[in-house]
C-alpha cells in the first residue's frame, strides 16, 4: 500500500488547511462585478470580460479537473485520490509521447522506481511553474497593464509576469519558475520565461525541466468560466525537441485563497521512506 502514499500526501496537503470558520476566512463571499444567472450562480458560459481593450484573465482559478459545477463544499471537492491528470503525468495526452534525450529517459525511469518519492514539491520545497497550474490549490491572477502576478496558495507563493517591455535577462539567477515577460497578440496572452532551476519537475510523473528551458505559454480566456494555457516547452538539454500541450483552469467564485504553508504540522513525507 506504500506505493499510494505520494498521491494521499498531495491530497492531504490541499485539505490540511481547509478548517475554521467560514466566515472568518471569506470562503463564502460573493465575488463582485460577475455575471450571474437567475438563481445567484455564476454564468460561466458569459462572455469574456475586458479590461483596457484586453481580455481581463484575472480571478481565482483551478485546474478544471478538480473543479465541476462549482463545488460548494471545498473540503469535499476532492477525493484522496482525485488529483489532476496533467499532475500525474503532463504529456499524457501527447502523441509518441515525450521527445527525451537517452539521460533524461533513463532519469524518469529512475524516479517512477522510487515511486517519485523525491518529487520536490511533495517534500514541501516551493512550487513552480508551469507545475503549479495543475497542482490542487487556487491560484489568483491580478491584471494590471504593466504586471501580472500570480498568488498561489502552496506555501504563499506568488509569480510576475512583466509586460512592460524588458527584455528576458541574458544571464539569470535560477529560479524556480524563472523569469517570465509577456505580452498580448489580440486576445492572446504570450508569456516567455526562461531562468529556471536544473532539477525541477514537470509533474509526478518526473518529466524534468532543465535551466536550459525556455517555455512559452499562450493563454487565452474564451469565456467567462474557462482559463486555456497552451504550454510549449523548448528544453534541449532534456528533450530533443519542444513539446506542446493544452492545460485548462476553470474559475472560481464567491470564495478567497487559503494561506497553505506546507511544513506546517507535515507528518507525511515520513511515509515515503517506508518500504
Amino acid at each position: 500500500m506504500k506505493h499510494y502514499h505520494y498521491l494521499l500526501l498531495l491530497s492531504i496537503l490541499f485539505f490540511s488547511l481547509c478548517t475554521g470558520t467560514a466566515v472568518a476566512q471569506w470562503f463564502d463571499y460573493p465575488t463582485p462585478g460577475i455575471p450571474r444567472n437567475a438563481n445567484g450562480s455564476a454564468d460561466l458560459d458569459a462572455p469574456t470580460p475586458r479590461v483596457g481593450g484586453t481580455p481581463n484573465i484575472g480571478g481565482i482559478w483551478v485546474a478544471a479537473e478538480l473543479l465541476k459545477d462549482q463545488c460548494p463544499d471545498r473540503d469535499n471537492c476532492i477525493t484522496q485520490m482525485d488529483l489532476p491528470a496533467d499532475q500525474r503525468d503532463v504529456a499524457r495526452n501527447l502523441e509518441g509521447g515525450l521527445p527525451y534525450q537517452p539521460w533524461a529517459a533513463k532519469l524518469v525511469a529512475e524516479r517512477a522506481a522510487r515511486r517519485s518519492m523525491d518529487d520536490p514539491h511533495a517534500r514541501c520545497l516551493p512550487p513552480n511553474f508551469p507545475r503549479a497550474y495543475y497542482f490542487p490549490q487556487y491560484y489568483k491572477i491580478v491584471q494590471t497593464p504593466d504586471l501580472i502576478v500570480i498568488l498561489h496558495e502552496f506555501n504563499a507563493s506568488y509569480r510576475q509576469i512583466f509586460m512592460d517591455g524588458r527584455p528576458l535577462p541574458e544571464d539569470p539567477f535560477p529560479y524556480w519558475s524563472g523569469y517570465s515577460i509577456g505580452h498580448w497578440e489580440g486576445d492572446t496572452l504570450v508569456v516567455e520565461s526562461l531562468g529556471y532551476r536544473d532539477d525541477l519537475w514537470l509533474d509526478m510523473q518526473g518529466n524534468p525541466l532543465t535551466e536550459e528551458a525556455r517555455v512559452t505559454e499562450r493563454i487565452s480566456r474564451p469565456d467567462f468560466g474557462s482559463l486555456q494555457i497552451e504550454l510549449t516547452v523548448d528544453d534541449p538539454k532534456a528533450y530533443t525537441a519542444p513539446w506542446t500541450v493544452l492545460l485548462q483552469s476553470n474559475v472560481v467564485v464567491d470564495t478567497e485563497l487559503i494561506e497553505e504553508i506546507c511544513l506546517e504540522n507535515e507528518q507525511d513525507v515520513q511515509l515515503f521512506e517506508v518500504e
